[in-house]
């Protein structure tokens, strides 16, 4: 039955072997799913989180993970809205299953977090109801749950594209229709990305009473923003070019071309070089103007080990100037592994990012009697998070084992 299921052709893993797979993530998510009631029960104080630290550890990942869910947009953006005008993105349409799947499984991932966090999940509709029009978070709520809304349906004809789905006739006319309007999800996919993206940078940037993450900016926009979606746009791709790797070494066969991952890293170093710019920038008026004039030093806002400079060194020259030298140059290119290493130093940078402009943030004295803040998080808060990595691996290893993800698999593997 389970060769049935597989796509016509291709060659996955033995059952047993992939059940295998399955329970383990299964049993991760089990821990989770136990931790979250624990929480639901017992409330927020069995987490890290008190009267000082509202934000933490499942807002850090939330932020990091909607970042890195991007990829899905901004691909869907270049392949469906761009690639008439600039015909070499039309190679991104051996990628983009995977990299839809991907921002599926991150959004949808991040709202489940989102329940945890909100502490009082009975009143998580109070939002859409009773919207704070004044509020960024207003609409990060509204536009998230729109776009998880238009990735589960161009998840839909990914899923209709299974073997035994397929063979029925209505089933495949359905998924041959929506596949033609395909376009009009992908481009309102990202309208709605590029606010959201936008308005949770925004909503660090307007915390007047918190210097840290305090920016000045056009209009009623933070610079902030602006560089959260840079940051976004910047390492998205290269969370879905990463993960496409590793289910080719897993599967030890070739799913796309070279030139996808040439094309993927040249995008990724261009936006990164300039949102690491603009950082670079933004941090320095900041450092020099912008604190000063709230009677703040840069030494005021790092402490020893915890948040100490090596934060900043790590995000801005480790995350960003050192991956992008890589990506824009030919020799890292042209290898495997600085151009891989690259992608995985941006995504590190893009997590800092979110980490620093919450918890930091927030742990940050603002005050002459204030004094710093150590925020720790419990179990209950790293088991969600663990949970939350392994549905993503569930989904996508699902997705891969009996969807035809990538349209050259077939023709890159024919000893297979």
């Amino acid at each position: 039955m389970d060769n049935a299921l597989i796509p016509e052709g291709l060659k996955r893993c033995p059952l047993p072997v992939f059940s295998l797979w399955i329970l383990l993530l299964l049993a991760i998510i089990g821990g989770g799913v136990l931790a979250g009631g624990v929480v639901l029960i017992k409330a927020l104080n069995v987490t890290g989180l008190n009267d000082y630290f509202g934000f933490g550890f499942y807002i850090t990942i939330d932020l990091a993970i909607i970042a890195l869910g991007a990829g899905a947009f901004f691909s869907g953006f270049l392949y469906y809205g761009l690639s008439r005008f600039f015909p070499a993105f039309k190679e991104l349409s051996k990628i983009i299953n995977l990299a839809v799947i991907i921002g599926f499984v991150c959004y949808t991932g991040a709202i489940v977090i989102l329940i945890l966090e909100i502490g009082q999940p009975i009143r998580g509709w109070f939002p859409y109801w009773h919207a704070n029009v004044h509020s960024m978070l207003t609409e990060v709520i509204f536009c998230i749950t729109c776009y998880a809304i238009v990735l589960i349906i161009e998840y839909v004809p990914i899923i209709l594209e299974n073997r035994k789905l397929n063979a029925i006739p209505s089933v495949r006319l359905f998924g041959h229709t929506l596949h033609e309007v395909m376009a009009i999800f992908a481009l309102t996919g990202t309208f709605l990305s590029f606010f959201h993206q936008g308005s949770l940078g925004g909503v660090a940037g307007v915390l007047f009473a918190r210097p840290f993450a305090f920016r000045t900016g056009f209009f009623i926009w933070p610079w902030t923003f602006f560089l959260f979606i840079l940051s976004a746009i910047a390492s998205g791709p290269a969370l879905t070019a990463c993960v496409c790797r590793i289910i080719e070494k897993v599967g030890r066969k070739q799913l796309v071309d070279r030139s996808v991952y040439e094309l993927l890293a040249k995008i990724v170093g261009t936006l990164l070089a300039v949102y690491i710019t603009l950082k670079i920038i933004d941090t320095l008026y900041w450092a020099l103007v912008l604190a000063p004039s709230f009677g703040f030093k840069l030494a005021d806002f790092y402490l020893g080990p915890v948040y100490g400079y090596w934060l900043l060194l790590v995000e801005i020259v480790i995350g960003g100037v050192i991956p992008a030298i890589i990506l824009l140059t030919p020799q890292g290119r042209k290898s495997n592994g600085l151009m891989f290493s690259a992608f995985v130093l941006d995504i590190i940078g893009v997590t800092i990012n979110r980490y620093v402009m919450t918890v930091q943030a927030i742990a940050t004295p603002v005050m002459p009697f204030d004094r710093w803040e150590i925020y720790v998080p419990t179990i209950y808060e790293w088991l969600p998070g663990f949970a939350l990595i392994a549905y993503c691996a569930l989904i996508i290893s699902v997705s891969y084992r009996y969807l035809p993800l990538f349209p050259r698999e077939k023709e890159l593997n024919p000893a297979a």
